[in-house]
């Protein structure tokens, strides 16, 4: 089985509460920034997909996960990984796609494609190179990410979920390939993660029509164009 695990929480330090700031202000109704993630993320393909979030969220993330079809699984608060390794053990989940709440312009193309080259290459981690920060998925065996949470031992590791993996080439098959070029965009930010990232999001958010919100040419596209994204070195066009 083939997962998409989320993760999200509430009490971030450098925006407090962003989980539940409306997007899309230009686009009534305004959601809820966590469910424009998992919106946006309905396009990955995968057997089950999962908000995993600690106790103190289940509240409010309870109804907007069901609203769009995600299962919740509450977990650790801190241990993201050990939250991320009991939703492996309990779904009796296979490989992992692993995103962020605070991500609502992921690639799905990308995602999808990305799977698919990990799936034949047998990666345990593979992760694309060279797309804006915020834009992709992590594809991790569910085995190597239960050797990680019973190995890793720094609070690093354990928050960030992958760092176990990806800095120990030589226990684990890595895939980490540049992405084609109609993806790149290594200066772009497509986070949420402060209060000038989250103005930035809506209006890159009312600049893209739905259909293309995810497709990652178009969101490269939009960034270059808008106020505040810029447009990174070497980039074509």
């Amino acid at each position: 089985m083939t997962a998409l695990i989320l993760q999200a929480r509430l009490d971030s330090s450098r925006l407090p509460g962003k989980s539940l700031l409306p997007l899309g202000l230009e686009n009534p109704p305004a959601r809820p920034l966590v469910f424009r993630v998992m919106e946006a993320l309905a396009g990955i393909a995968c057997d089950i997909k999962i908000l995993a979030c600690p106790k103190d969220c289940k509240k409010a993330f309870l109804p907007l996960a069901e609203e769009a079809g995600f299962d919740l699984f509450i977990g650790p608060k801190d241990d993201v990984l050990a939250r991320y390794c009991g939703a492996v053990e309990y779904y009796k989940i296979d490989r992992v796609l692993r995103a962020t709440g605070d991500n609502p312009f992921v690639f799905t193309d990308a995602a999808n494609t990305l799977e698919g080259e990990a799936l034949a290459r047998n990666a345990d981690y593979a992760v694309y190179a060279g797309i804006p920060h915020g834009t992709g998925v992590n594809c991790v065996s569910a085995e190597a990410l239960l050797r990680a949470g019973r190995e890793a031992e720094t609070a690093f590791d354990r928050e960030h979920v992958c760092p176990y993996l990806y800095s120990r080439p030589e226990l684990f098959r890595l895939h980490l390939p540049l992405a084609p070029l109609c993806w790149q965009g290594p200066k772009l930010n497509c986070t949420v993660d402060t209060e000038e990232d989250y103005r930035r999001a809506n209006a890159l958010y009312a600049a893209l029509p739905p259909a293309v919100r995810n497709k990652g040419e178009y969101v490269v596209a939009a960034c270059r164009k808008i106020a505040g994204f810029g447009k990174d070195p070497g980039a074509p066009g």
